[in-house]
């Protein structure tokens, strides 16, 4: 787990992913980004508990594989603590069931890992936008 610095008014994202190079990646994608503040990384969904509490984010990334404790059971937990944020489920898996998150509550949007980089910080502005007036 690694908490990040904190900017005012940015739009406070949330990576997790079990992958070192995936969250790293993803880290450095949304570092360049104006208006986007990358509160912290975590590997597995406990982690990402506890960094909600901690920093509220305004949108994580999470994948939905990991261990200690998935993305589908932390994304419920998550919503429970902190309804407004907004929640991409972020994998490689190919299954219909999982492409469309609009029959999983806790989740709200769904990206496949093979996406274009600028496809899926488009994705995480256009939640952002529903969350914060940035």
């Amino acid at each position: 787990m690694l908490t990040l610095s904190r900017q005012s008014s940015a739009l406070r994202v949330l990576v997790v992913d079990d992958h070192e190079l995936t969250r790293f990646s993803l880290q450095l994608a949304l570092s360049g980004q104006e208006n986007i503040e990358l509160v912290g990384l975590a590997s597995n969904g406990r982690e990402a508990i506890e960094m909600v509490e901690q920093h509220h984010p305004d949108v994580i990334i999470l994948d939905l594989q990991m261990p200690i404790m998935d993305g589908w059971s932390a994304s419920s937990i998550i919503k429970h603590i902190e309804p407004d944020t907004q929640i991409i489920a972020y994998s490689s898996v190919e299954n219909p069931k999982v492409n469309d998150v609009t029959q999983v509550g806790s989740l709200d949007a769904f990206c496949r890992k093979d996406v274009a980089t600028p496809e899926l910080i488009n994705l995480v502005k256009k939640l952002g936008q529903r969350v914060t007036n940035w």
